[in-house]
Order: C-alpha cells, then sequence, then structure tokens
C-alpha cells in the first residue's frame, strides 16, 4: 500500500515539476503583435488562393488536353 502512495506522491511531483518547467518557458516565447499576426494571416491566405487557382487552372487546361486526344 505504501509503494502505491509512494509512486502517486512522485507522479505528483513530476507533473508538478513539468508544469512548472512549461510556466517558465512558456514567459521566454517571443509572441507576435495583433497587427503582425494579422498580416502574416492575411498573407498566408493570399498564398493559399493563388496556388489553389494555379492548380485549379492547370487542371482546366489538362482535362481540356485530355479532350483533344479522345
Amino acid at each position: 500500500m505504501s509503494q502505491e502512495k509512494e509512486n502517486k506522491n512522485n507522479f505528483k511531483q513530476e507533473m508538478l515539476t513539468y508544469f512548472k518547467g512549461v510556466k517558465a518557458e512558456w514567459s521566454k516565447v517571443s509572441w507576435p503583435t495583433k497587427q503582425q499576426t494579422i498580416v502574416e494571416t492575411g498573407i498566408v491566405l493570399v498564398v493559399v488562393i493563388f496556388f489553389t487557382l494555379v492548380v485549379y487552372f492547370m487542371d482546366i487546361i489538362f482535362k481540356a488536353l485530355l479532350d483533344l486526344i479522345k
């Protein structure tokens, strides 16, 4: 019974140590500003939309070329 209690205390201590480490690392993170997040999100969306359109138009072109073969 004492071994089980010791394991539970050990687990609690390890979890406490882990979360203290997480808290310490969390404070070291350099968070982007709201403006930077908005701008970079916009850039990502533009790039994704651009490449989606490129692939879509390539699909249309290749489909048309394959229809010519038939």
